[in-house]
């Protein structure tokens, strides 16, 4: 162990090593690179989108894809989403305004009332008022990936990348088996999808075996402007459940989670896609059936 990690530790490995600043930033974006390595997420030539809410995890892996690649041939780009939370959302967007042109990365931008007319708190309490009780984070999570990968396609982006962590996939991985939903389960890891299909851009998780302390902490380090707060609208959440669940394992059991995705990785080779990638009849994105989750869900709110 080296002499400066002892005296000035700031993060302790699960074999007990402690690492000083300068070889935790070093362990970290090895970690990264492996991952990006090993599962291999990026190509010699790629024209990648980094889907950023302005958060901690967007923002670490943006910063280490236009750190760590340096090749003519692979252009990055972000996409930011405001839904209109409030200060919130207000924030997010002013920190990630602030970190692409600092960095130089050329930043799009859109929004749910651009997209869709309206904010995600109008659309949740019209739902209710209906009789449809989605929570926030349902709403948010289907008309967001449906954003994504329109902007995707329309930008001829090959790959979206998002900043998933090993604690937001372990909590998927449980999430997915209390659920009995083995087709979407199949679905998830390093790379997204088992089908390849024009309709939708695949996405990668370079953050994959990234706890949410590393980042944390690397986000520290780096003093990036960033919120740490977590979404106010995720509160209500059943992943916050699942979360909360996973936390008290892991502090009591350490490596619970990383146990989990590598019990997944294992099984993930046997689970076969059971279902097919269709052209939604209203607005042509990807969609598991005739009429996508977001054509559904606007046409509720415009009943």
């Amino acid at each position: 162990m080296n002499q400066c990690c002892i005296k000035k530790p700031v993060f302790t490995l699960t074999g007990k090593e402690k690492l000083c600043k300068s070889h935790f930033l070093a362990y970290f974006e090895k970690k990264v690179r492996k991952t990006i390595r090993i599962h291999k997420l990026i190509d010699k030539k790629e024209n990648i989108l980094v889907a950023v809410s302005g958060g901690k995890d967007s923002t670490v892996v943006l910063y280490l894809l236009h750190k760590i690649i340096n090749n003519k041939k692979i252009n990055i780009e972000a996409l930011h989403i405001d839904q209109s939370i409030g200060n919130y959302s207000r924030e997010n967007k002013k920190n990630i305004r602030n970190f692409c042109k600092k960095y130089k990365i050329k930043l799009h931008e859109t929004s749910f009332r651009k997209e869709f007319g309206y904010s995600l708190c109008y659309m949740k309490s019209t739902l209710k008022s209906k009789g449809i009780n989605l929570k926030s984070c349902s709403i948010c999570g289907i008309l967001r990936r449906y954003i994504v990968n329109k902007t995707a396609k329309k930008l001829k982006s090959t790959k979206v990348v998002t900043g998933h962590n090993l604690d937001d996939e372990a909590q998927s991985v449980v999430m997915n088996i209390f659920k009995n939903n083995i087709p979407l389960l199949s679905r998830l890891g390093p790379k997204t999808g088992l089908v390849e299909d024009k309709k939708f851009i695949p996405r990668i998780k370079p953050l994959y075996f990234c706890t949410e302390e590393e980042v944390i902490l690397y986000c520290k380090l780096m003093n990036f402007d960033i919120n740490l707060e977590p979404c106010p609208c995720s509160l209500e959440a059943y992943r916050r459940s699942v979360l909360n669940m996973l936390d008290d394992f892991e502090n009591k059991n350490t490596g619970t989670k990383y146990g989990i995705i590598q019990s997944f990785l294992e099984i993930k080779p046997f689970l076969k896609y059971r279902g097919t990638i269709n052209a939604c009849k209203k607005c042509g994105e990807a969609a598991a059936k005739d009429i996508c989750s977001s054509c559904k869900l606007i046409e509720n709110l415009k009943k």
